[in-house]
């Protein structure tokens, strides 16, 4: 087959990947792919603003969330390199106002330090994305935490707070806004021009796409989001420019070393290994290493793959949330590969009879962690703190998760338990919940957290519990719902337009059998204290 033909077929098949979003009145995604460094497809599908029919082109420009990571990490690796940020040092060496927590940039840069997630910390206080904030709030929940997910350099547990503060250094030692050393020591450099950090959620930024949510069943509407941006996410940039981002891998001109130094490992403490590296993930798609990263953000979906072996990139961005660029990036690398003799045959698919008999509730009290396993739209979905996640099969037997931001893997234990792998050789044991436990009767009072100052009124009313939740940036709100799970955790349900979060709360008891805290979990935070109030 010629060159033009297998492009012409190429072509179609990622076509038919993106048709439902060609129909009118759709938002939808652009799809860039680079071969042997160079472009070999970029195209539109899709609306990028519903309201005034504009396409989406390959010029078109988007909020690509995380994926702002690396090269947040990347401008701090330059100022390492001339001497002025040193890995091991603790972030309160350049930020005074910060608690001295053991923690180094190189454990932030990982994921590994263990500091909680500034997002989950303003959202135990009720204050959600779509809720105006200034960056000093959220720079002020970093400095009023002291609280710690495990020992710094032991886990992998994804934290937007290790890049949020990052990007504070690199804006200290620089003297600039971050924005404009991104600008001036990589944008400029590499010819991307049409990426910058925008942080103000109202800034006018020529040709950026509207994100939505929704689906063509129920109905497309904007996607609400508030929150200013930085280290961690502030990037507005198109699929062009990412894969000029993608070819500095393969040919550096900024620095020999930077694309090794960010995709180079270091195990946790353990000896486990770590696969999130500094501001990517390495990966594999069927026996191909993969380095990259995703971003999620109200409205606007991106990942970015790199297959370094096969000399093949794949950018997906979306401006609507219920498209799955991660599985699409996939699926369009697949196609890309097909024929390359180090790809392994795929896994056959995890099938409906596997899960049906697994599925339902299952809970760990020790850890404490939830989750329900069902077959869903035709996949294994497992939904655990609110978020919904899919199960792709694994050697082995196991059954994990598909993306870099979860350590979650299971497969079935004796005596009709499950084992899942939650990271760093952590096996544990969940049994199905087949019945909860009603609240604990003497479970209605305030508790007050000082890591995250918010403030938690837990009341029954009949059968009903619910709680008011205050914080440092807002009182009142819908309440919250609490369920029971057993004698001494509770779960609650947190309202939200995005994501309706869940956080599972351990009833710490004195010696005489009394409350007096709660240890509160949740995606990104893990056993943190609430004391009851006198």
């Amino acid at each position: 087959m010629s060159k033009a033909i297998e492009s012409a077929v190429f072509e179609r098949r990622v076509n038919a990947l993106f048709a439902p979003y060609t129909k009118p009145g759709s938002p939808g995604a652009v799809v860039g792919v680079m071969r042997g460094g160079e472009i070999a497809f970029c195209k539109g599908f899709g609306l990028a603003s519903i309201e005034l029919g504009v396409p989406i082109r390959p010029d078109t420009r988007f909020r690509i969330a995380s994926v702002s990571k690396q090269f947040t990490v990347t401008a701090a690796l330059m100022l390492a390199a001339e001497g002025k940020l040193k890995l091991s040092d603790p972030p309160h060496k350049y930020l005074p106002e910060l608690p001295p927590l053991p923690v180094t940039i190189d454990q932030m840069m990982r994921n590994s330090s263990g500091l909680p997630d500034f997002l989950e910390l303003l959202r135990l206080g009720g204050h959600g994305l779509d809720r105006p904030a200034r960056p000093e709030d959220l720079f002020d929940a970093c400095v009023r935490n002291r609280h710690l997910n495990f020992a710094p350099g032991s886990r992998f547990l994804y934290s937007n707070t290790n890049f949020l503060l990052l990007g504070l250094i690199v804006e200290k030692l620089a003297s600039k806004k971050l924005g404009e050393v991104l600008a001036e020591r990589i944008f400029k450099p590499l010819g991307m021009a049409h990426t910058s950090l925008v942080a103000e959620i109202d800034a006018v930024i020529p040709n950026l796409a509207t994100g939505y949510l929704g689906d063509a069943e129920q109905g497309f509407r904007r996607a609400a989001h508030a929150y200013p941006q930085g280290g961690e996410g502030g990037l507005t940039s198109t699929v062009e420019d990412l894969l000029i981002w993608s070819r500095h891998f393969d040919r550096p001109t900024l620095g020999k070393t930077l694309p090794t130094q960010l995709a180079a490992a270091a195990p946790l403490t353990g000896g486990k290994a770590n696969n999130y590296r500094r501001g990517v993930a390495v990966e594999q798609l069927r026996g191909l290493a993969t380095v990259g990263h995703g971003g999620l953000w109200p409205g606007f979906r991106t990942e970015f793959l790199r297959v370094p072996k096969a000399d093949l990139s794949v950018v997906v961005i979306a401006n609507l949330g219920s498209i799955d660029p991660w599985r699409r990036a996939r699926a369009i690398a697949a196609l890309a590969l097909e024929g390359n003799s180090r790809m392994k045959p795929a896994l056959p698919p995890i099938t409906a009879a596997e899960i049906k008999p697994l599925a339902g509730t299952w809970f760990n009290a020790e850890e404490p962690s939830l989750f329900d396993l069902a077959w869903r739209n035709g996949e294994a979905v497992v939904t655990q703190n609110g978020m919904p996640f899919a199960l792709g099969p694994r050697a082995g037997g196991w059954l994990a998760a598909e993306r870099g931001s979860y350590e979650f893997a299971l497969k079935p234990g004796p005596k009709g338990t499950l084992k899942v792998d939650l990271g760093a050789g952590r096996i544990v044991t969940f049994d199905k919940l087949t019945k909860r436990a009603v609240v604990p009767a003497d479970l209605a009072g305030t508790y007050v957290s000082s890591d995250c100052a918010a403030v938690w009124r837990i009341s029954r009313d009949g059968k009903d519990w619910t709680m008011e939740v205050g914080g440092p940036l807002i009182s009142g709100g819908a309440p919250w719902i609490v369920r029971g799970l057993d004698a001494d955790t509770v779960e609650v349900e947190s309202p939200g337009s995005w994501i309706k979060a869940t956080q599972l709360a351990h009833l710490v008891r004195d010696r005489d059998g009394k409350i007096a805290a709660l240890e509160v979990s949740t995606g990104r935070i893990k056993k943190m204290r609430f004391d009851l109030t006198p």
